[in-house]
């Protein structure tokens, strides 16, 4: 892990019980860079949910796969980065979780938290292997001397 506090990256193994790892490094930055309370929230919700799909769906709960977060703050946005090892997949696949059949589905709606906590998200195979997937969120107060800029 890089201990600048405007830049990380985890490796975790597919193993549900380590999203926690990944969070308490994540708030920990995100405090330390004087986010907001609500945006940690929103932020926090959208990469639990993109580690857990990578967990689940990516890597197929296989403990051998890894999964690898890098998180990055560039010109006043947050971006993270959530790489798993698995065959990948495509977003227009996935069912929308708001149509009348999907409505009462135990699961599916990671996507769509992810889209409304983030300002973008982008999906890709990566080069390696693997699906990355990219989260963006603009957070104006980062632009102007955050916390971390000032220390």
């Amino acid at each position: 892990m890089n201990p600048e506090p405007h830049r990380f990256h985890v490796a975790i193994a597919s193993r549900f019980e380590n999203i926690e790892l990944v969070q308490v490094v994540l708030q920990d930055t995100l405090e330390g860079l004087g986010v907001g309370e609500d945006d940690r929230h929103w932020v926090d919700l959208a990469v639990r949910e993109a580690v857990a799909n990578a967990i689940r769906h990516g890597n197929q709960q296989d403990p051998t796969k890894r999964v690898d977060v890098d998180f990055e703050l560039s010109g006043g946005a947050l971006v993270i980065r959530v790489k798993d090892e698995g065959p990948g997949f495509s977003p227009e696949e996935v069912a929308d979780p708001l149509a009348e059949e999907n409505l009462l589905r135990s699961n599916g709606r990671g996507l769509l938290y992810m889209r409304s906590c983030m300002d973008t998200i982008d999906w890709a195979p990566h080069p390696d292997g693997g699906t990355e997937v990219t989260l963006r969120k603009r957070l104006p107060a980062l632009g102007a001397g955050t916390r971390a800029q000032e220390e």
